[in-house]
């Protein structure tokens, strides 16, 4: 078996020893079932990970050695942020998983004129802590040190002032191919809309922002499709996947 990656909120030093959350404990006690001696890696989100090893356990809680820090991270050398059309059930869910794994800087869940799923107070905050666990989730599965940021949902209208680096948006039939892009940014915004996509009228505001109208090509792509295509081949273009 690998060895597990565990995410932990709390500050993490070489010779430390820690008692780890509910969540991680319950992972490493009960459902891989390791014993005292067994080795993992820490990493609480800031860059690089600890070596460390479990020394028991206190009631339900998982003890923990640290052991020798490794600084290395495999971050791209793109910052991507990923503004999405939030969509409905366990899409969402999806899209956030493997954006993380495709190496995200940051998403950015949106309201838009076709969103169905309507979130706001303790919900939207419930749902918000949901999609952050399975960021961490996704990184300690790719190996990622480094969390991406996931805002609060936010209304298109109000993020698209707010938005930084290469603009880009996915609109089906525009004259643009994403892979025949000629920039090579350091950090870019990509836009894409839920299901039933951006209207003309988002599209249009967006190219207002200073973005460009690129496609994917011949084909319309689902919502939970269509980011990881694009973040594919812009990491192949311009980040981490490049030559």
């Amino acid at each position: 078996m690998a060895t597990p990656r565990i995410f932990t909120a709390q500050a993490l030093a070489s010779g430390a020893n820690i008692q780890l959350e509910a969540g991680p404990s319950h992972h490493l006690l009960k459902v891989l079932r390791m014993k005292p001696g067994a080795d993992l890696r820490l990493f609480n989100g800031h860059g690089g990970s600890f070596a460390a090893t479990l020394a028991g356990s206190r009631g339900q809680c998982a003890l923990v050695a640290v052991g020798e820090f490794a600084p290395a991270d495999c971050e791209s050398p793109l910052a991507i942020e990923l503004a999405i059309g939030i969509s409905r059930g366990e899409r969402m869910d999806w899209i956030v998983h493997k954006a993380v794994e495709l190496g995200v800087a940051a998403i950015r869940p949106l309201v838009t004129q076709r969103t169905e799923v309507r979130l706001g107070g303790e919900r939207g905050d419930k749902k918000l802590g949901h999609w952050r666990q399975i960021a961490i989730a996704a990184c300690e599965q790719c190996g990622r040190n480094r969390l991406p940021a996931i805002h609060p949902p936010e209304r298109l209208a109000d993020w698209l002032p707010q938005a930084t680096g290469l603009g880009l948006v996915l609109a089906p039939g525009a004259a643009q191919p994403l892979a025949a892009l000629g920039e090579r940014p350091s950090a870019l915004s990509l836009l894409i809309g839920p299901e039933g996509g951006l209207a003309e009228g988002e599209i249009a505001a967006a190219q207002a922002s200073g973005f460009i109208a690129v496609s994917l090509g011949p084909r319309v792509l689902r919502t939970e499709t269509a980011p990881l295509a694009a973040l594919a081949i812009c990491q192949a273009r311009w980040g981490d996947l490049a030559d």
